[in-house]
């Protein structure tokens, strides 16, 4: 060992008190929504903080981001399209699927609201829309957002959406201004709502109903399929997400003095 060596050494070791002087990164498939809210910006700085562990975050719709720990290609997912990640387990692709935080999905629409979608049911607002052939913007991307909205347009027994349903591809800021530039009608989370500055005569116009309900989850990719993966220290993201100063974290998030995420883990 030459002597540069052992000084680095040594400089680490007083600098991080015997912690590791070679950061560790931690690949992370999620959600546009939980990155364009800016709920990432302020909880992965704390969690390095804790841990000194780096997260890189690849934000995709919630289909992309479990293809993507199908693939072996990310670490942890983090995610929200419950049934989906339940499959993923039992698929054996995932080790185990921890609830961490929910907030819920609100149909957005032109103040004017042509197509007198405002209520609290969200069935009633989707007929609404496909009676009066209404300009709606879906994400079309397989994110968990999408595959909401599809389960609201079956439930509501709507196989025709109407003429003026349209599908972007594309991740939650980008449909927003889509429908926000052509006053169309859009589902969000309330996370990315919030934190959407481009709303034009945009608003809220469903909210409340229980089905609008938004759960996350997290989940290590399984070892045994993929053994490269970091297990161990995914395993720590998970145990510090979930934890009384994880899931306080997320609580303290806010904008505007509105919180985003609701934690529960606990529950």
């Amino acid at each position: 060992m030459t002597k540069t060596l052992i000084r680095v050494l040594g400089v680490c070791f007083l600098l991080f008190a015997g912690a590791t002087c070679f950061a560790q990164t931690l690949v992370m498939a999620s959600t546009t929504s939980t990155e364009q809210s800016g709920l990432f910006q302020h909880l992965l700085p704390e969690f390095k903080k804790s841990t000194g562990i780096e997260v890189k975050v690849v934000a995709l719709g919630t289909g992309q981001a479990l293809d993507m720990g199908r693939r072996g290609d990310a670490d942890i997912l983090f995610v929200h399209d419950q049934v989906a990640e339940e499959k993923f387990v039992a698929d054996g692709f995932g080790i185990k699927r921890f609830p961490v935080m929910y907030n819920d999905f609100v149909l957005i629409g032109p103040a004017s609201d042509p197509a007198k979608a405002v209520g609290k049911e969200i069935m009633t607002a989707l007929k609404n829309l496909a009676a009066t052939n209404a300009s709606f913007i879906s994400r079309g991307d397989k994110s968990g957002t999408h595959a909401a909205e599809l389960r609201y347009w079956k439930n509501a027994n709507l196989e025709n959406k109407g003429t003026g349903y349209k599908e972007c591809g594309c991740g939650m800021g980008p449909a927003l201004n889509i429908a926000s530039s052509t006053d169309a009608y859009v589902l969000a989370d309330r996370g990315t709502w919030l934190s959407f500055k481009n709303r034009g005569s945009m608003k809220i116009l469903v909210e409340g109903d229980s089905r609008l309900f938004n759960q996350y989850g997290v989940i290590a990719v399984n070892p045994v399929k993929h053994p490269h993966v970091k297990v161990d220290i995914a395993q720590k993201f998970i145990d510090w997400v979930i934890s009384p100063i994880g899931q306080a974290t997320i609580a303290s998030y806010k904008i505007g003095g509105e919180q985003l995420f609701f934690p529960n883990a606990a529950r």
